[in-house]
C-alpha cells in the first residue's frame, strides 16, 4: 500500500488562515492515519506499507511551517504503525523526497524559486517522479524487505 495523498499550501506562519492550516492537516494527517488504518487491518503478511513525507520536515523554509508539520506527524505515524505491527512481517517506511518536478511543486512558485529550489541540491535539480516512483518500487520490492520503521530522504543529498 502506498498512501501518496498531499496538499501543500505555501503560507507563513503570521499570515496563513486557519482554513488553509486545517485542510492540510485534514488532507495529509488524517488522511494518511485513515489510510494507515485500513493498511494495518488489511496488509498480509510479508507486505509492505508507504507513505509520502517530505524533505521539507528539516529544512525550516519560510512559508512551509504548516505543511512540514502536516509531513513530521505522517513520519511519526510511520514509525510508530512499524512498531505496532510488530511480529506481523510487514514493513512500514516513508520516503521525504526533496524538491521533484511535480504538479504539486510548481503550483504557486514563481521561475526564480523553482530555481532557488533547486539548487539546494549538490545535483542542482530538481528530481523527477520517476526517480521517486524507483525508491517506492525499491521499499515495495524484495530487496526493500529489512528496511522498516524508516523515514528515506530521496532528495539528492539536500541538507
Amino acid at each position: 500500500m502506498v498512501n501518496s495523498a498531499g496538499i501543500m499550501k505555501m503560507m507563513p506562519i503570521a499570515s496563513g488562515t486557519v482554513e488553509d492550516f486545517d485542510a492540510q492537516f485534514a488532507t495529509n494527517v488524517r488522511g494518511t492515519f485513515n489510510v494507515l488504518q485500513q493498511a494495518a487491518q488489511r496488509v498480509a503478511a510479508g507486505g509492505r506499507i508507504i507513505t509520502l513525507s517530505s524533505s521539507v520536515v528539516g529544512m525550516l523554509l519560510p512559508a512551509y511551517g504548516p505543511y512540514a508539520a502536516t509531513k513530521a506527524a505522517v513520519e511519526m505515524l510511520t514509525r510508530t504503525l512499524a512498531q505496532e505491527l510488530r511480529g506481523r512481517n510487514i514493513a512500514v517506511n516513508a520516503i521525504a523526497p526533496g524538491p521533484t518536478a511535480t504538479e504539486l511543486f510548481f503550483e504557486g512558485k514563481s521561475e526564480e524559486q523553482v530555481n532557488r529550489l533547486a539548487k539546494l541540491s549538490p545535483l542542482e535539480r530538481l528530481a523527477t517522479p520517476d526517480e521517486i516512483a524507483a525508491v517506492v518500487s525499491f521499499l515495495a520490492g524484495p530487496d526493500g524487505g529489512w528496511v522498516n520503521g524508516q523515514i528515506l530522504r530521496a532528495n539528492g543529498g539536500t541538507v
